[in-house]
């Protein structure tokens, strides 16, 4: 945990329920040990989901759909969600849940390597991005995502800083961990002084930061 562990208890007995089918799929989520969004992020997200408005949201790494279709229910009507995942086996969860959600009008599952995948989509035509991916790719995910930005458009990046290892010297983490820790660091570096982006780092879950494209 990034913050004290009794406060974001607190916080998250004052959360209210979600719907029906996202309360069975993180049932499913936490039996089969998928990772998926922290309750603080699902939080965060539906206050920015409303204050933004977005039609169009992209999404890097869709795993069973459990993100996707939360932003579906706070999305404007007429928006749509267009998401990446590569793992064949979190491919079949996901469409299994987009469909027992009744979303699969409000969301497109791309499958492959996000950074095949989002070469083929259209310059310009996204308005939200939310980036909860391979750590060690949102480095080299960045420029495409960038291209794929409107003016104004939001870029949320899940897990940066890494249950705090991120402040840990690179040989004070794990080796297996050391790629994610150096990639992580170069990001945030990134997204903090690139004259194209505005971004904020914020300590909730376990770590997220905001930018805003000039």
């Amino acid at each position: 945990m990034i913050v004290n562990d009794r406060i974001v208890s607190y916080i998250h007995s004052l959360e209210t329920s979600n719907s029906q089918c996202l309360q069975e799929i993180e049932q499913c989520a936490i039996k089969d040990n998928v990772p998926i969004i922290r309750k603080e992020m699902e939080s965060f997200l539906r206050v920015m989901l409303t204050i933004k408005q977005p039609k169009n949201i992209l999404e890097l790494g869709c795993a069973i759909g459990y993100s996707a279709i939360l932003m579906s229910e706070y999305m404007p009507e007429g928006g749509h969600i267009t998401t990446i995942e590569n793992y064949d086996k979190r491919i079949v969860q996901a469409k299994e849940n987009i469909a027992k959600a009744n979303a699969t009008d409000k969301i497109t599952l791309l499958e492959g390597d996000a950074m095949e995948v989002m070469k083929d989509l259209e310059s310009g035509s996204y308005d939200f991005v939310f980036m909860d991916a391979a750590k060690a790719q949102y480095i080299n995910f960045l420029p495409e995502v960038l291209r794929l930005m409107k003016p104004g458009a939001v870029l949320i990046a899940d897990n940066v800083l890494q249950d705090g290892d991120i402040i840990e010297s690179r040989y004070g983490v794990i080796r297996r961990n050391r790629t994610i820790h150096s990639r992580m660091r170069e990001y945030m570096y990134q997204v903090k002084h690139m004259d194209e982006l505005e971004t904020t780092i914020v300590p909730i879950g376990d770590g997220i930061t905001i930018s805003v494209k000039r």
